[in-house]
């Protein structure tokens, strides 16, 4: 009799031990992929949320950039990893765009959403000494003078650029009726506009901050569903014209299509500890990010609800194939 207990506990553990051991994961170091160049804020982010997640999972997680072709380098670097939850990648907003623009055939479909970790909304940005007061008066007067007005901030197609057209589009004025002034950043469209080369900046609240407290730019609106804490006195949109308008950039964990499920949550749980703890918060505010924590279910929807926002957008630009 104790003979055939025995064999039967050896063969019980030689069973537990051929079997998956989701549990166990991670068992070995994990790497996060950011699409964009070291010391961005893209970057900052990722390694922020690398640092969480290392903490929380018990094993090393390594950041590396992968750059080139506006983001298209990185994303398909995460799309194309195993499957098995030992890379993971930080996807942008830009993962929206690729398809509509015509600058690669992969969209968000080809990822696993795991957790948005940031939003940035885009704020309707104008020099101090714009006539426009308010945002109705802004509206009526650019879709009175279609031409006259023009924008900058961005390369053309940006997330800002396709933000602030969409809410054009949404109150029926034609974004191309804008011009843009390309520009690399906010920084250099804030000197424009200051210089009157250019009337209006969509951009974060945290990049107008040093031309705002030198009075030289005033901020009508903000594209978020509420006011945002740093900046009580910036009105929403929908305040200022009765009108939901949210847009602006955000990125998010995402993983390789096909992640057993048992791994996904587990990522989606630490991600989500991770998010919503002071170290990250703290960061974030430090730095000017919006935190804003989705789930994977909801992550999903928000980047169709954004492709499909930003397929009409650029459709209506002229800007894809």
């Amino acid at each position: 009799m104790m003979k055939k207990v025995t064999t039967l506990a050896i063969l019980a553990a030689s069973v537990l031990a051929s079997s998956p051991a989701f549990a166990e994961y991670p068992e070995r170091p994990i790497t996060l992929i950011v699409p964009w160049s070291a010391g961005g804020g893209t970057d900052a982010v990722g390694r922020t949320i690398a640092e969480g997640l290392q903490e929380k999972l018990g094993k090393p997680v390594n950041v590396v950039n992968r750059t080139g072709a506006g983001g298209v380098v990185g994303h398909t670097a995460m799309a194309d990893a195993d499957a098995d939850g030992y890379t993971i990648g930080l996807a942008t907003a830009e993962i929206t765009t690729y398809k509509s623009m015509g600058t690669s055939q992969i969209t968000y479909q080809d990822l696993t959403p795991i957790g948005l970790v940031n939003f940035d909304a885009s704020a309707f940005n104008v020099a101090a000494d714009s006539d426009w007061e308010d945002v109705k008066s802004a509206l009526a007067d650019i879709k009175a003078n279609p031409g006259k007005y023009k924008m900058s901030g961005f390369p053309v197609g940006a997330a800002y650029h396709l933000a602030f057209s969409g809410f054009l589009n949404d109150n029926g004025i034609d974004p191309k009726s804008v011009p843009v002034v390309p520009s690399q950043g906010a920084a250099p469209g804030f000197q424009e506009l200051a210089a009157g080369g250019v009337d209006i900046v969509p951009s974060s609240l945290p990049e107008a901050i040093p031309m705002r407290q030198a009075k030289r730019v005033k901020t009508l609106a903000v594209l978020s569903d509420k006011r945002l804490d740093a900046f009580p006195d910036v009105p929403t949109v929908e305040e200022a014209i009765g009108k939901k308008a949210v847009g602006g950039t955000w990125r998010g964990i995402v993983t390789p299509k096909g992640v057993p499920d048992e791994v996904a949550k587990k990522l989606e749980a630490a991600l989500k500890t991770v998010v919503e703890s002071s170290a990250y918060t703290d960061f974030m505010s430090k730095r000017g990010f919006g935190v804003k924590w989705l789930p994977a279910a909801d992550f999903e929807e928000f980047m169709k609800n954004a492709d499909e926002s930003n397929a009409a957008v650029i459709k209506k630009l002229g800007l894809g194939e």
